[in-house]
Order: C-alpha cells, then sequence, then structure tokens
C-alpha cells in the first residue's frame, strides 16, 4: 500500500528524472520504470503537465533572465516579430532584440524535439491517455518555442482525435493566444482565434478580453476597438464586462507612456478618460482595478486635478480604495516635493485600513525627505518600515545613512541597523540559490551595509 506522501515524492522523482534526460538529451526508456509495474503507479495528468510545462524554463529562456523577476513592465511597447526576419538576423549573426533575444537556437530545438518525443513516448510506451489539460501544456510548449505552423498541425491533429471529451477547447485556445501575445506573436494570436471554428470551439468573453490585451499591448488600438464595437452589437453572443474595458483602459495609460513622446501621452490619456466615460454611460460599474489603472496614469502625467476627481468617485460608488490607489498619490506628491500630502495619504491609508503600507508606500517618501534634507523624518519612517516587517532596498538604506551621517546624527544607527543588515543578507542569500553569477562578479553592496 503506497502512502499518499510516497506517492507524491515518486511522482517528483519521475519528473525529475524525465527533466535530467531531456536536459542531456538522453534515451527516455533508460530513465523510466517498466510499464508493467503493478505496484508503483506510474504517469499521471500532473506529473506529465510539470515535464511540459518545465521545458521553457530550461530550453527557452536566455541565461541573462536567469533569476530575474516577472517583467511587470518594459523599457519600450512590445512589438509584434516577424519570425522569418529573426531566422535571418540568427543566420547572419546579428542581434535579436525582443522576447527571443539572447536565446540559443540549438537548446530552443533541443526542447522542442524531445517535448514532442515524451508527448508520444508516454503515449505510446505506458498507454497514457492525454486529454485537455496536457494537450494544452504542450501546445504552450509550441507557442514559447514560436514554432507556429508546427502548432497549427498539432491542434488539427488533436481535434481530429476522438476521444472522451475535447482534446481542444475554447480554453485551450484561450490560453494559447495569452501565451502567443506575450510572445509578440500578436497577428498568430488573431489567426488562433479565428481558427476556433475549425477546432470545433466557441470563443467566451475571456477569449474575447485574451486578445483584446493582446493587441493592445502592440498598440494596435485599431483592431482591439473593432473587437469591442463587434462584443457591443445588439444580440452579440459574448456582451463585454468590466474587464474588457479596463483592460483598454490600463493599456492606454500604459502604452502612452511607454511611447516617451508627450503628444502621444497626452492622445492616449484622453482615450482612456473617454473610454472611461463610454462605460459609465453603458451602465457599467468600474470597479477598484478601473480606478487605479486612470488614477495612476492621470498621476504619472501630472494630471492630480482629475485624479482627485476619480478618488472621490470612488467613495461615492462605494468603491474602496487600496494600497495601489495610495501609492498612485504618494509617488506624485513626493515627486513634486509636496512630502506633506504624501505623508498625509500614508496616515491616511493606515486610518481607515485600506490597505497595508509596504515598501512601495514608504519609498518614495523616504527618497523625498532625504533630497530636502530632513534626515531624521527619513530615519524615522524607515525605521516603522522595518517594524512593519519589510526590508529596505539597499539604495534606500544608504540613501538614509548617508543623510544622517552628513547632519552628524549617525548615533541612531542601532538595533535597526542590524535588522536591516541580517534582512539584506538574507535576501542575497536568497538569490545566490538562483542566480550564483552575481556573487561570483562581486557585488560590493554586502560589505558597504
Amino acid at each position: 500500500m503506497i502512502t499518499t506522501l510516497s506517492l507524491r515524492h515518486y511522482h517528483k522523482h519521475l519528473v525529475n528524472q524525465t527533466l535530467v534526460a531531456i536536459i542531456k538529451d538522453l534515451p527516455f526508456d533508460a530513465h523510466s520504470p517498466s510499464p508493467n509495474s503493478d505496484t508503483i503507479p506510474s504517469w499521471t495528468v500532473s506529473t506529465v503537465s510539470e515535464v511540459l510545462r518545465s521545458i521553457p524554463r530550461y530550453f527557452f529562456q536566455s541565461p541573462r533572465s536567469l533569476g530575474r523577476q516577472k517583467p511587470v513592465r518594459r523599457r519600450a511597447p512590445l512589438r509584434q516579430r516577424n519570425l522569418h526576419d529573426e531566422q535571418r538576423k540568427l543566420h547572419d549573426n546579428i542581434l535579436v532584440l525582443g522576447p527571443a533575444a539572447h536565446r540559443d537556437p540549438e537548446k530552443v530545438n533541443i526542447g522542442l524535439h524531445k517535448g514532442l518525443e515524451f508527448f508520444n513516448w508516454v503515449e505510446t510506451h505506458f498507454g497514457f491517455s492525454h486529454n485537455e489539460t496536457t494537450c494544452r501544456e504542450m501546445a504552450c510548449v509550441l507557442a514559447r518555442g514560436n514554432r507556429v505552423k508546427a502548432l497549427w498541425d498539432f491542434l488539427k491533429e488533436m481535434s481530429r482525435r476522438e476521444s472522451n471529451e475535447p482534446l481542444v477547447t475554447t480554453s485551450t485556445v484561450t490560453c494559447l493566444i495569452k501565451v502567443l501575445g506575450e510572445e509578440g506573436l500578436v497577428n498568430e494570436a488573431v489567426i488562433a482565434f479565428y481558427r476556433m471554428k475549425q477546432y470545433h470551439c466557441k470563443p467566451d468573453v475571456y477569449a474575447y478580453n485574451t486578445l483584446i490585451y493582446a493587441l493592445c499591448r502592440v498598440g494596435n488600438f485599431k483592431k482591439a476597438k473593432l473587437l469591442l464595437e463587434q462584443m457591443e452589437l445588439p444580440g452579440f453572443r459574448c456582451a463585454p464586462d468590466v474587464f474588457t474595458y479596463t483592460i483598454l483602459i490600463s493599456s492606454y495609460c500604459r502604452y502612452g507612456m511607454q511611447t516617451g513622446c508627450r503628444k502621444a501621452t497626452r492622445r492616449r490619456l484622453w482615450e482612456a478618460n473617454h473610454m472611461f466615460r463610454l462605460m459609465i454611460f453603458k451602465g457599467f460599474v468600474p470597479d477598484v482595478v478601473t480606478y487605479n489603472a486612470l488614477i495612476d496614469g492621470c498621476c504619472k502625467t501630472y494630471r492630480i486635478a482629475r485624479a482627485l476627481e476619480l478618488f472621490d468617485d470612488m467613495k461615492k460608488r462605494d468603491c474602496v480604495p487600496n494600497r495601489v490607489t495610495y501609492d498612485s498619490f504618494i509617488r506624485y506628491y513626493s515627486a513634486v516635493n509636496e512630502i506633506d500630502r504624501a505623508i498625509e495619504m500614508l496616515r491616511n491609508m493606515q486610518k481607515l485600513n485600506h490597505g497595508v503600507a509596504t515598501c512601495s508606500s514608504y519609498t518614495p517618501i523616504i527618497h523625498a525627505l532625504c533630497q530636502v534634507g530632513r534626515a531624521i523624518d527619513a530615519w524615522s519612517f524607515l525605521a516603522e518600515l522595518v517594524d512593519g516587517g519589510s526590508i529596505p532596498r539597499e539604495y534606500t538604506y544608504r540613501l538614509v545613512c548617508d543623510s544622517l551621517c552628513s547632519v552628524g546624527e549617525g548615533r541612531l544607527l542601532g538595533e535597526v541597523h542590524k535588522r536591516i543588515k541580517d534582512g539584506i543578507r538574507n535576501r542575497y542569500t536568497q538569490t545566490m540559490k538562483v542566480k550564483p553569477i552575481m556573487y561570483r562578479r562581486g557585488y560590493p553592496e554586502m560589505e558597504q551595509v
């Protein structure tokens, strides 16, 4: 009798063995249990999905991306990729920019080949029956590997298979649209959307929202608005929801600021406000995410009057603001040197219990106080941040220490200094486990903290 704990360890060991065979490009038969074993269970949907989900992490990421956080913004807007042009650049040893920058083509080919081999091997060797989950993970591997033709062939083959449940569903194609949009292959995402009928699927509102977001990421707002107008037609099967308008509003604000052009930023922010008013006119009630997106865009473009108007409108509609809402105002008031107003926003958030203040709330205030010479006040906020359970960044802490020493108040450094130093050291230790190359090059911050 195999217990649940031992079964979990066995499946984890099975996944690790298979990943070793994939990474070393070894045959699977030498690294797997016998298919005739009756006492030990073999492959399950979760183990097969875990192996397929791990392939992009080991083969498709560039060495520079190891240990990095998931990007929440880009220096420049994402652009539609041309795979043929990228292949020509790789052949001519020209640097490819974008999501595929610094990728190793040989590793990508090995990952794709071993992924398809594993998908077929586990079915023929063990009699494993693939379902919608495993097919979706395999399709995502092909999409992240930018093999579009192989992806279409795979989906067509899976949709023709006879099984108890369909292998290609609306959620599968929606997930592919999201992955293709993240990879910069938005035209291919549109093709996948319109091929749903070929795979016997019907798009829902989530599929429309995913495609609209992918189009907005590359700045194709014209096509995104056409889809919205199509959804707004009387009697249309997929009517828009609050999330549909929120996607467009947040994308207008973010894309306008990413372009770095004042005229484009002004235009996109006007369109975001127009979309917000249109949303209310259609009878939709904006939620806190919608308000946060528009307030953040107004604050970053120094339209504080409009931001405060939206903030008051939130309260009238009984929409409770959260930490993201207050952080937008705190960053604005700190940037324009109205520090007391920023502190007032922080205290109001804590008083009304609208969120827990973290580094994102305290850091703009601390930097602004150091710039105007209020070192003791900056140290008080830093100590308050540490008492709340957060550890500041190295640059913030060094800035406060330098400000205290410049005014002759270095004596204030005491127990808080030890707690911050230990917290920073623990953070470096955790990072070292993921990306030890940082320590090979040497980081002098640890010795200076």
